[in-house]
């Protein structure tokens, strides 16, 4: 249930409308409290004293204008952020990829500022109907329409910041410093102080258990499915992870032992959705750093130095996860092992880091010496053999591609030089 309540909580911060609306609605709540204080007697407040009118105290006419010009100026002003929103979101999905497109939208600034405006035009409306002429039985709240030129101010000062907030949040290197914040965030919380549960090396056998919808694996409640499965005697081995598209159908799992509501457990566990999502994959941010790398190596972008940019980032979250460990996949109750569910291995991990990144880099010279100088910084800070092994396969990669792609000598023999350099940061790295 938790993972659940994760997981639409996940979809309602993808929602761009979410915020705006609940910002007009309380600036719509905003107005009806301040015209109810023009009317209320409250603690000596009199509407009618002088005292009181110590914003706007003008009349009817003057108050009618003013709420119609806050009104038409902040809708107008909202149209254009509007504008600029989706403009931004066009460059981003053009030049960093369209899965980047999240990020913006997730962005709470940019659905704050819209709200702002909306909200503002909304209280405007609201209080401009409770004004009445002389011919009206008059009524001017001033206390209201003191509010309205304060949130009209406070929507100039918004629209200043909003104009230096897109030009900043555009820049390619404000952007892969979002995803790394992401990526580190995601490496807390997916890694562990100390070893997880040993996973048995026989892959488990039994009966196969159905998906009965399809999509992508957005989250598992593994705590309700382990005790469950601890309740029943039985052990469950998942067969996908967060992050994977699950064909309607397809065998999700085996258990050990077939018993009655297996196959409901088991769906209520697992989260399905129409996207990935990042709640509970680990590579999420990693494939957003990787697709920001491979476009900017592509021939209409051609730009080397933000696909450096990615692996020094990528290289950074490698050595956070040198003194922690990695999820084994297995969950035990009572000293006895109850559910098995795939996660990321450090393997896996360095695949979808380097992979893509050094196939795309086609002979380019900056591309692959700072992938062998991110491989050696982060050797010297790794103390897994394991971990260092895979370590050393992509750096032999990365030199294995230079020999084939790049032409010039002295390029070739400075990337000779890197691989040198990483051979003896691992030869000097201490041993444990």
């Amino acid at each position: 249930m938790r993972s659940r309540l994760h997981a639409w909580a996940e979809f309602l911060g993808d929602q761009f409308w979410l915020r705006p609306a609940l910002v007009v609605l309380g600036c719509v709540v905003l107005a009806q409290f301040a015209i109810w204080l023009e009317t209320a007697h409250i603690a000596g407040y009199d509407a009618s004293s002088p005292d009181a009118n110590w914003g706007y105290s003008g009349g009817a006419e003057g108050a009618r204008a003013l709420l119609s010009a806050v009104a038409s100026s902040t809708i107008g002003v909202a149209g254009t952020t509007f504008s600029i929103t989706i403009a931004a979101l066009t460059l981003a999905s053009s030049q960093m990829g369209p899965r980047l497109l999240r990020n913006f939208v997730r962005d709470a600034r940019n659905q704050i500022v819209l709200g702002i405006f909306l909200g503002t035009f909304a209280y405007a409306l609201m209080v401009l109907r409770t004004v009445r002429t002389v011919q009206e039985s008059p009524f001017v709240p001033h206390l209201a329409i003191s509010g309205a030129i304060a949130l009209a101010l406070i929507s100039l000062a918004t629209l200043v910041w909003f104009v230096h907030h897109i030009a900043t949040s555009i820049n390619v290197e404000t952007v892969v410093d979002a995803v790394h914040r992401d990526l580190c965030a995601a490496v807390e919380a997916r890694t562990l102080d100390a070893p997880d549960v040993t996973a048995p090396h026989e892959p488990p056998g039994g009966a196969p258990v159905a998906a009965a919808q399809g999509g992508y694996l957005q989250a598992v409640d593994v705590e309700s499915l382990a005790n469950w499965a601890q309740d029943h005697g039985i052990l469950v081995a998942l067969r996908v992870r967060p992050g994977d598209y699950v064909p309607t159908g397809f065998p999700v799992a085996f258990v050990s032992t077939s018993v009655d509501g297996v196959s409901e457990a088991i769906a209520r566990a697992l989260v399905f959705g129409r996207r990935p999502a990042a709640l509970q994959d680990l590579e999420y941010s990693v494939r957003q750093l990787v697709e920001i790398a491979v476009r900017a190596l592509s021939p209409g972008i051609n730009d080397p130095m933000t696909a450096g940019s990615v692996l020094d980032h990528l290289g950074d979250a490698l050595c956070r996860i040198g003194p922690r460990h990695l999820r084994t996949g297995a969950v035990a109750r009572d000293g006895r092992v109850v559910l098995l569910h795939p996660v990321t291995d450090y393997d896996g991990l360095c695949d979808s880091m380097f992979h893509m990144i050094r196939q795309n880099a086609a002979g380019s010279v900056h591309v692959l010496g700072r992938l062998l100088d991110v491989l050696s910084r982060v050797v010297e800070v790794e103390r897994s053999t394991d971990r260092v092994a895979e370590l050393r396969r992509h750096a032999d990669l990365a030199v294995a591609a230079s020999r084939r792609d790049v032409d010039d000598p002295h390029d070739l023999a400075d990337l000779e030089e890197r691989h040198a350099r990483f051979l003896r940061a691992l030869e000097g790295r201490p041993a444990r």
